[in-house]
């Protein structure tokens, strides 16, 4: 719904039996948010500024006002810890009419974080890892330390993964165990065990 602020022009006019209206817009922006997995916030932006977090699901407004012809960009700056969220009709410019815009959608996916550990690498050598995700290709991480790794990223709630070795450390041969699943969001994949040996 639009707004208007209305300056009603001097009294000297009003004396002259004439009168007038000089009109400002103050549209606002916001939307609906979808998805977003309860305990969890998510910080959204327009146009860079003007932050705003959401603890749950359901409409949302930006509290800065925009004019009519001024654009807006609607970003996510902060992602919840156990899903991705991606907004939608999210950019344009308010209209002639400084009508608020409404449409703006964030869709939140539940994901996790594909993790687990090395043991037995030698000192200053790597062991590189292949995640090979169906339709996406591989994602490959070279690890140089014993103890927790992690993909980068997060993958969406119930991605199937398979994790191997595709670089042996030189002089070792590593194997993997626990290298397939599903991601679960609230179960990060810690089962995954690489064991380097000579």
């Amino acid at each position: 719904m639009s707004r208007r602020v209305v300056i009603v022009v001097s009294s000297v006019l009003l004396s002259l039996g004439l009168s007038g209206c000089l009109f400002f817009g103050f549209a606002t922006v916001g939307g609906t948010l979808t998805g977003l997995p309860s305990g969890t916030s998510v910080t959204l932006q327009n146009n860079g500024r003007d932050n705003l977090t959401l603890t749950q699901n359901g409409r949302f407004t930006f509290n800065n006002t925009l004019d009519d012809g001024d654009d807006y960009n609607v970003t996510v700056l902060t992602q919840p810890a156990s899903a991705n969220c991606t907004p939608s009709n999210n950019t344009g410019s308010i209209n002639s009419k400084g009508d608020d815009v409404e449409n703006v959608l964030v869709t939140c996916v539940a994901s996790g974080n594909l993790t687990g550990t090395v043991s037995g690498l030698a000192t200053g050598a790597f062991v590189r890892l292949s995640n090979g995700v169906a339709g996406s290709g591989a994602a490959t991480l070279d690890v140089n330390a014993n103890g927790n790794f992690a993909f980068s990223g997060t993958l969406a709630n119930g991605t199937a993964y398979t994790v191997s070795v595709s670089q042996n450390p030189s002089g070792q041969t590593c194997s993997v165990t626990g290298a397939s699943g599903t991601i679960q969001s609230n179960a990060p994949s810690t089962t995954i065990a690489v064991t380097c040996t000579p």
